[in-house]
């Protein structure tokens, strides 16, 4: 049975940094895409970054581009995202997610793609 458990949400001001982690049972990390979205209140689900199973490319959304990061540490089977400069629109709660994918390029930052969730934890950045 896959599980992730994210954790390292909180509250931060603008400017400040958080680093969020993913961990896994059932499942082993490298072998698979893992991605973290977010979802803030009355928008979609959105592709923030990716961290993929084929080579261990990474790839952002658009709008956290310079300031977010992505790593894995495969002894832990978890994955971080490491989130610099934070800004208010960045407020929402932020989901870990891993699949197979046959083109993480193409489907890596898109949450229909993927069968295996965890619960989120909340991000708030405040002005």
């Amino acid at each position: 049975q896959v599980q992730l458990v994210e954790s390292g949400g909180g509250s931060v001001q603008f400017g400040g940094s958080l680093r969020l982690s993913c961990a896994a049972s059932g499942v082993t990390l490298d072998d698979q895409t893992v991605g973290w979205f977010r979802q803030a209140p009355g928008k979609e689900r959105e592709g923030v970054a990716c961290f993929t199973n084929s080579d261990g490319t990474t790839y952002f959304g658009e709008a956290v581009k310079g300031r977010f990061t992505i790593s894995r540490d495969n002894a832990k089977n978890t994955v971080y995202l490491q989130m610099n400069s934070l800004k208010p629109e960045d407020t929402a709660i932020y989901y870990c997610a891993t699949d197979y994918l046959t083109r993480p390029d193409l489907y890596g930052l898109r949450p229909h793609y993927y069968n295996f969730w965890g619960q989120g934890t909340p991000v708030t950045v405040s002005t």
